[in-house]
C-alpha cells in the first residue's frame, strides 16, 4: 500500500481571449483584465493545498513520488491527465490534435485524445466534431483561406450531462453556452486551423497532416454500474459519476487502485478520512489526487455528486 496521503490541488486560472471576466457562480473569481477560460485542476503548476506535500506543485510532487504517486501510470515520468473545466464565451478556435505517433514523429512524448463532460450548457450550445462527409483535403484548406470553414464542419447540441469523446486528429470546436469538464493527454499539442480573426498564430500545413476525414468522435452514453455509472473508458482515461446521498458513500469510490486517481467534486461537498492523514474537505469544484495504493473513506455532508478519473485501466 502507499504511504502517500491523499492531496486537494488549487485551481490554476488560465487566460484566453473567448473566457470571461467573471466565473461566479463556479469560482468567486473576477478579474479586470484578460478573460478567463480554463480552470486547470492538474495543471503541472497547480499547488497542493492540503496533507504533507501542501504548498507544492504538482510537477514537483510528481517528479519527487514517481512511482508512490502514479502506481502503474508511472512509466511517462509525469501526471498522466490534465483535467481542466472550460467556459467559453464565445467561440474557440477550430483546431485539431496529433495522435501519438504524429506527435512522436516531430519529437514530441505523445499526443492528444480527449473528452468533455457537460457540467452545464445552455439551450442552444453546441460542438463541432469532425469534418461534414464527403469533403476535400482541397476544400478544406480554401475555406480555411476563404474563411468559410465553419461550414464544413458537423455542428452537435450540447445538454448537461453529456459525456463527448474526442479522439485524436478530429477537428473540432466549442461554441459558447456550456461549462465543459475536459479530461486529456498530458499534451499541449494544438494546432489551429481558423481563429475568427483574433490575429494568433495559425497551424495549417501541422493541422492539414494531423486531421482525419473520419474518426470516432462524438457523444458516449453512460453505462449503469448499480451505484455509479461510467461515462467514458477509453485507451487513455475512464470517468464515472458517483451521486451520493448524505453520510458514508460506497467503500468502493474509496478503494485503493492500483494507478493515481482523481476525485472531482461536480455538486455538493465531501470529506475524506484515513489512515495516516487528516481529514479534510473537497468542495463544489475542487478535485482532490489519490495516490496509487492508497485507500480512503468517503463521507457527504449532504447530496453530491462526484466524477471518479482515473487513467485507463483496460
Amino acid at each position: 500500500m502507499s504511504s502517500m496521503a491523499p492531496f486537494r490541488l488549487a485551481p490554476y486560472f488560465r487566460t484566453r481571449p473567448w473566457g470571461f471576466r467573471d466565473l461566479r457562480p463556479w469560482y468567486d473569481y473576477q478579474t479586470t483584465g484578460e478573460p478567463i477560460g480554463e480552470v486547470w485542476l492538474t495543471g503541472e503548476m497547480c499547488i497542493a493545498e492540503t496533507g504533507p506535500c501542501a504548498g507544492h506543485s504538482l510537477k514537483a510532487i510528481t517528479a519527487e513520488h514517481t512511482q508512490e504517486l502514479l502506481g502503474k501510470a508511472a512509466a511517462a515520468g509525469e501526471f498522466p491527465l490534465l483535467v481542466k473545466m472550460l467556459f467559453p464565451k464565445e467561440k474557440l478556435s477550430v483546431q485539431v490534435h496529433p495522435n501519438d505517433e504524429l506527435a512522436q514523429k516531430h519529437g514530441f512524448p505523445r499526443g492528444k485524445t480527449e473528452c468533455w463532460y457537460a457540467l452545464d450548457a445552455e439551450k442552444d450550445a453546441s460542438v463541432a466534431l469532425g469534418i461534414v462527409p464527403g469533403t476535400t483535403p482541397g476544400q478544406i484548406r480554401a475555406a480555411i483561406e476563404d474563411e468559410t470553414l465553419e461550414k464544413y464542419l458537423e455542428w452537435l447540441p450540447v445538454h448537461q450531462g453529456d459525456m463527448i469523446y474526442v479522439d485524436a486528429g478530429t477537428v473540432h470546436a466549442i461554441g459558447p453556452g456550456a461549462v465543459l469538464l475536459e479530461t486529456q493527454q498530458t499534451s499541449d499539442l494544438t494546432y489551429r486551423m481558423y481563429d475568427y480573426g483574433r490575429g494568433r498564430e495559425l497551424h495549417i500545413e501541422a493541422s492539414m497532416e494531423a486531421a482525419r476525414m473520419t474518426t470516432r468522435a462524438g457523444k458516449v452514453e453512460p453505462v449503469d454500474a448499480g451505484d455509479h455509472s461510467v461515462l467514458i473508458r477509453e485507451d487513455y482515461f475512464e470517468m464515472e459519476r458517483w451521486p451520493l446521498a448524505a453520510g458514508v458513500a460506497p467503500a468502493e469510490l474509496g478503494k485503493a487502485a492500483a494507478s493515481v486517481q482523481m476525485l472531482f467534486c461536480a455538486s455538493g461537498e465531501i470529506t475524506l478520512s484515513g489512515a495516516g492523514f487528516d481529514t479534510f474537505e473537497v468542495k463544489r469544484n475542487q478535485l482532490v489526487v489519490i495516490p496509487a495504493g492508497t485507500a480512503s473513506k468517503i463521507a457527504s455532508t449532504g447530496t453530491s455528486v462526484i466524477i471518479r478519473i482515473a487513467p485507463c485501466a483496460v
